[in-house]
């Protein structure tokens, strides 16, 4: 018992969004603590793998590293896809946040895609618990990002929310403390990346890398740009000659890169609202959209979805993190977390 107890005042229960962009933690008492990219930079030799590097560090290394460091990425389309290296993160994280106290067992919520399949599941609960977690809970993200937006999740009456990740959107109607309708699409912020560095691959024969592409669909990504159209400078490889070269781009022809991604966004917002039964899709009607994630943060998405839908759009007040405060929130109110985690 006095093991117990002892275990209980070393471990802080955290709250984790695991996401394929970025990771944030949550501690009981304390709020965010920790906001960092979800990238680890290894070394491989013959014997052995070693991390070097874990989030800020070793996304700055992401596209520069020499033949033996592997800057990776191990989640992918909001999933695990490198067990290991996911632990590794995670017991990094973990550290970081108990200031290197390695005798921590916190207990552990985890917020994951709610389009994940059992063998997913397992792999997020095995690898907290190999990074030293007590317990682990799972949470949906949607769920998870109404709490942390305040919507009123417990009440009869429906909540929509749209979290555009970096590697899924999930689009959910939520009452009475459960999901009454969910669609998650494995398409994001990733996927526009990708669109974006295609697409100037493509048309100026240039190529870049993801970070740069990230940074042109934050800098000049408009959904619907009007003239003067932003423009941006951007520096790359010439594939003709191989040699590194500057040119400039403006916000139309990302919108026409990135026009696919958006249009199965929209798609899916509106097959969600179809599916929705007639006495809750009279609340969406009243209540509207809240958006939330990264990917709310693309230039006038809130506009497209306002036309297309003709329902009020709300965007989160921050959010990037409205998952990871719903987590911590669902952390403080065990009687809430009882109701909405998913085995």
């Amino acid at each position: 018992m006095v093991f117990g107890a002892l275990l209980g005042w070393l471990s802080n229960d955290l709250a984790i969004d695991l996401g394929t962009a970025n990771t944030l933690v949550y501690v009981k008492g304390k709020g965010i603590v920790l906001r960092e990219p979800s990238v680890v930079a290894v070394k491989k030799d013959s014997r052995s793998t070693r991390v070097l590097a874990v989030g800020k560090e070793a996304k700055m290394m992401l596209g520069k590293t020499p033949g033996n460091i592997v800057a990776i990425r191990p989640m992918k389309d909001g999933v695990i896809a490198d067990f290991e290296v996911t632990e590794a993160m995670l017991r990094y994280f973990i550290r970081k946040v108990h200031n290197r106290r390695t005798l921590a067992r916190p207990r552990i919520i985890i917020s994951v895609p709610s389009g994940i399949t059992q063998v997913e599941k397992r792999a997020v609960r095995e690898s907290a618990e190999s990074a030293g977690a007590r317990e682990v809970y799972l949470i949906e993200e949607p769920m998870a990002a109404a709490i942390g937006v305040g919507l009123p999740i417990t009440e009869p009456t429906a909540n929509m929310v749209v979290d555009i990740g970096g590697g899924t959107t999930e689009v959910a109607v939520i009452s009475l403390a459960g999901i009454v309708f969910c669609k998650s699409v494995r398409v994001a912020g990733d996927r526009m990346d990708d669109a974006i560095l295609h697409h100037i691959k493509r048309r100026h024969s240039l190529l870049i890398g993801e970070h740069t592409a990230e940074k042109i669909k934050m800098e000049i990504g408009d959904v619907l740009p009007e003239p003067p159209y932003k423009k941006m400078e951007i520096k790359g490889r010439d594939l003709v000659s191989g040699v590194p070269k500057t040119i400039e781009i403006d916000s139309s022809e990302i919108q026409s890169a990135i026009s696919e991604q958006v249009e199965t966004i929209v798609e899916t917002v509106k097959i969600a609202l179809e599916q929705t039964p007639p006495e809750l899709a009279a609340d969406i009607v009243d209540k509207g959209i809240v958006l939330t994630g990264g990917g709310a943060l693309l230039k006038n998405l809130d506009k497209l979805l306002r036309e297309k839908t003709g329902l009020p759009i709300i965007i989160a007040d921050d959010p990037l993190s409205s998952v990871v405060i719903g987590s911590g929130q669902a952390l403080d109110n065990i009687n809430i977390l009882r109701e909405i985690m998913i085995s």
